[in-house]
This record gives C-alpha cells, sequence and structure tokens, in this order.
C-alpha cells in the first residue's frame, strides 16, 4: 500500500485563526482526500506553534500562565476541523511532552555532528517573524512583513547552528529534484538566497530574558529558539524518535505552507535535518497571501476575514470552494465579500446547486429509471487530465474544467428540452445526465465532500437502477 505524508506549518497562537491559514489547510486537504481516494494510506498532520517570545507576551498581556494561554487557543485552531470539514488524522502541540523530547533529541544529534556552537552576537530582530533581520531585508528601517512593529536589538550568548555549511549541499538538493519547492519561482527564490551564502543562525534565548520555550539539553540557562524547536513538529508527529518503523514509512513529506515561510520550511529546516542525518522532505508547496479589498489583512485596520464567520454565513463547502477556486495556488489572491458572495451565487447556487436540483427533480418524475436507459452521448468538453492538475497543485483549474463539465449537461438539459420530452425519452436523457453528474461529483469529492454526500443522497444508484429525490437545494439563496 502506497503511503502519503503531508502537513501544515504550525500556526503560531497568538491570534484567531485566519483565512490565510485556512487556504493552506484546505489545499492540504484536498491532496490528502485525493491521495485517499486513491488507496493511498495518508497521515496528514497540523497543530500549534506554541513556544517563542510573541506568545509569551501575549500570555503576559492577559495576565495567564503561558501553558494555560496556549491550551485556550490551541482548542479554538483545533475547531477549524469540524468548521472546514478538514481530515487531518494528527494535531501535534509544540508543548507536548513528546514533541519537547523529540526537539531535543533532534538538537543532541545536531551538536554530535559538531554543527552547534555558542557565540556572543548583536542582531535586528523582529518579533512578528521570530526571525533575525539584516538590513538588506529591511524597509525604511522596518520589517517589510510587520511594518507596525519596531525591531528589536538582541544582545546576547546564543547557541547557533551551523547554517552555512550546507549551501552546497541545499543547491545540490534544489538541482537534483526541481519541482522541490513548487511553485517553480520559489524555488528559484530559494536558491538565489541561498547562492548568495548562508549566515549561521540563532537557535537558543536567554532563560532569564524569555523562559518560554523548549529547554536547551545540558543547559539550563538557555531554551530553544522557536524556529528549531517547531519544525522539529514535522517528524515528532511520526513517533520520532523512538518510531523508528512508523517515522520510515511516512517519511519524506509534503509540506505546505506561506511565501513567508519560504526560507524557514525549504532552506533551514533541510539543513536541520542534514545536520541530524535524517531525509529532507519530498516537497515544500509554498502558497500567496490572502488581501483584503488590495489592503494587507491586519488587526489594526480591522480588516481580518474571520473563516468561522465565514462558513456559519455560506457554509463549509462555499468556504472551501471559494478559496480553492478564486484564490490562485501559488500567488496571492484579493477577498471582498462582494467577490465571494457573486461566486458563490453564480457558480454554487445558480450552477452545481441548480443542476442537481434540476436532474433530480426531472428523475423524481420519471421513477426509477433503469442503468440500461443511459445511452445518450452529452457532447463534452475537450478531455483533461484530473490527476496531472492535483499534482500541479492547480486547483483553481480542477474546479474551472469540472464546472465547464456541468454546464454541459445543464446545457444538454436545455438543448433537449427535456422536461417536454415524452415519458420514455425523457428516461433516456435523465440516466445520461445523472451518471455524468455523478462521475463529475466523484472528482469533485475532495474539494467540496459535503456537497458530494449530499448529492449521492439526490440521486441514488442501486445496483442497476437510478433514483432521484428533489429535496431542498444544495446550496441556499442568499440576499
Amino acid at each position: 500500500m502506497a503511503r502519503t505524508y503531508l502537513t501544515t506549518t504550525l500556526p503560531y497562537v497568538n491570534a484567531a485563526p485566519h483565512i490565510g491559514f485556512a487556504l493552506e489547510i484546505i489545499q492540504a486537504d484536498v491532496v490528502a482526500r485525493h491521495r485517499r481516494l486513491q488507496g493511498d494510506e495518508v497521515v496528514f498532520n497540523t497543530g500549534t506553534d506554541e513556544h517563542g517570545l510573541k506568545i509569551y507576551r501575549a500570555a503576559q498581556a492577559e495576565k495567564k500562565a503561558p501553558q494555560a494561554y496556549v491550551n485556550e487557543w490551541a482548542e479554538k485552531f483545533d475547531r477549524l476541523k469540524s468548521a472546514l470539514d478538514l481530515s487531518y488524522t494528527n494535531f501535534v502541540r509544540t508543548t507536548d511532552p513528546h514533541h519537547m523530547a523529540a526537539a531535543q533529541e533532534f538538537w543532541r544529534r545536531c551538536a554530535t555532528a559538531g554543527d552547534i556552537y555558542k557565540k556572543t552576537y548583536q542582531v535586528k530582530y523582529c518579533v512578528g517573524c521570530e526571525l533575525e533581520k539584516t538590513n538588506s531585508e529591511l524597509v525604511d528601517g522596518r520589517c517589510p512583513i510587520h511594518p507596525n512593529m519596531e525591531l528589536e536589538e538582541i544582545n546576547e550568548e546564543n547557541y547557533f547552528f551551523r547554517f552555512s555549511k550546507y549551501g552546497p549541499n541545499l543547491l545540490e538538493l534544489y538541482k537534483a529534484q526541481p519541482d522541490f519547492v513548487m511553485p517553480e519561482s520559489r524555488g528559484r527564490e530559494i536558491q538565489r538566497f541561498v547562492e548568495a551564502g548562508l549566515q549561521d543562525f540563532s537557535i537558543s534565548r536567554v532563560k532569564e530574558k524569555m523562559p518560554w520555550g523548549v529547554p536547551v539539553p545540558d543547559d539550563d540557562s538557555q531554551v530553544m529558539y522557536v524556529w528549531f524547536d517547531a519544525l522539529v513538529n514535522y517528524i515528532s508527529t511520526l513517533g520520532w524518535p523512538e518510531n523508528e518503523d512508523n517515522f520510515k514509512a511516512y517519511w519524506p513529506g509534503i509540506q505546505f505552507a506561506g511565501k513567508d515561510n519560504l526560507r524557514q520550511q525549504s532552506a533551514m529546516w533541510q539543513a536541520m535535518l542534514m545536520s541530524a542525518g535524517l531525509p529532507p522532505s519530498k516537497q515544500v508547496v509554498i502558497h500567496g497571501f490572502i488581501t483584503s479589498d488590495g489592503q494587507k489583512m491586519s488587526k489594526s485596520l480591522g480588516n481580518v476575514v474571520d473563516p468561522f464567520a465565514l462558513v456559519e454565513k455560506y457554509g463549509t463547502d462555499a468556504v472551501r470552494y471559494w478559496l480553492l477556486r478564486e484564490m490562485p495556488p501559488f500567488e496571492d489572491g484579493d477577498f471582498t465579500e462582494e467577490k465571494f458572495h457573486e461566486r458563490y451565487t453564480a457558480d454554487l447556487v445558480n450552477g452545481l446547486g441548480n443542476l442537481v436540483s434540476r436532474i433530480a427533480a426531472l428523475g423524481e418524475a420519471c421513477g426509477p429509471i433503469e442503468m440500461k436507459n443511459a445511452n445518450f452521448h452529452i457532447e463534452m468538453p475537450a478531455p483533461w487530465n484530473h490527476d496531472e492538475l492535483l499534482a500541479g497543485y492547480r486547483f483553481h483549474e480542477v474546479l474551472a474544467r469540472l464546472w465547464q463539465e456541468f454546464s454541459a449537461i445543464d446545457k444538454y438539459i436545455n438543448d433537449l428540452r427535456l422536461w417536454e420530452q415524452e415519458p420514455k425519452f425523457k428516461k433516456h436523457g435523465v440516466a445520461a445526465c445523472a451518471l455524468g453528474l455523478l462521475y463529475y461529483a466523484r472528482l469533485l469529492e475532495p474539494f467540496l465532500p459535503h456537497t458530494v454526500a449530499l448529492i449521492r443522497e439526490k440521486i441514488k444508484v442501486d445496483g442497476n437502477t437510478i433514483h432521484c429525490t428533489k429535496g431542498a437545494p444544495l446550496f441556499p439563496r442568499l440576499s
């Protein structure tokens, strides 16, 4: 049996789940569901990143113990599973005792390889990114991703990872596997970054100043830098290092991440794996940002889109559909509720929803239809390769092609004026439409699983007989 391992990044738990992370985890969910339908045994991992300065300060601001603070937020992120109909199998928290022990073992292996050393340094640090920043990365002296946050100066003795040692190894990895980073443009971007020369990075913080982290092995005065700790989740969730069999069965895996994670996922983490003597990831898939009416989303601007609120108003599959159909898989996209509502009405209410209602109503009027009557040909668009498009993570193209197929079935009904035909002829046409719809619904299932389940309730195949029940519309019309 083939095995597939997929993972998202772990979002920080210092703010509510936002639509950008919803995009990432829904993309991963589509691939997980598709692989299961192909017969793969799938491990699909997500979770929460719960250490670091941002979270420590957020807990302090709310006068809560850090562990109590992250417990509350982890529960909120796990609620995405039901809200977005996600099929993840693992939910790892970086405060889990097993994860913390795995991070310490990972540290020891890198140290044994001679890749961890201690030095005093001074650097500009963006708390928002939890990353050091060089002057060349700044715009007007600020982090371009968090321009409203003041950079902080760090001047202390920390442990460092010999990132600079692994430049040649990373370039060899990128050359050997041109699609290691998707899309290619992001692959070229990280290659240029590595070619420019790598700088060793700090992997610890002084515990007296920032106590909220995984303890550094054999040094009670330091805790692990949040990125070093959090990245290990991708293998700790598989039971590493104790469960070697499970780890080898599923690793390497495919990682989904936003473009602000490119360096961490496709260079830092890969170098760390090499240092620990472990295989690199299988692939890193990078998506863009979602803006809100042309502006970057931020709490200060009040334009952050809440996925839970969207689901409550439009339904889970409407949110899944919009993010997968409207958002380009690798580039930035823009959200407005007006655009969301237009797509919902045109594609779901008037499109697929109306088509299913028409076929179900016509079929219900016909009564049971023998499969032998499904011998009418519906002229469909040019052939296309569903698996190939999904292998390239071109979710929007798959949905665009499926809606062409649904439109072709609808056109067939209109061209024949099927509702006016005599009973025998009508049964032939309805059978063809019903079976065509069910065929393409199977391809739609990873994208809109609940909708496809409802379609199968309305149009059932029992042995050699088709039974149709109209019932309520799939998508209610909203004003």
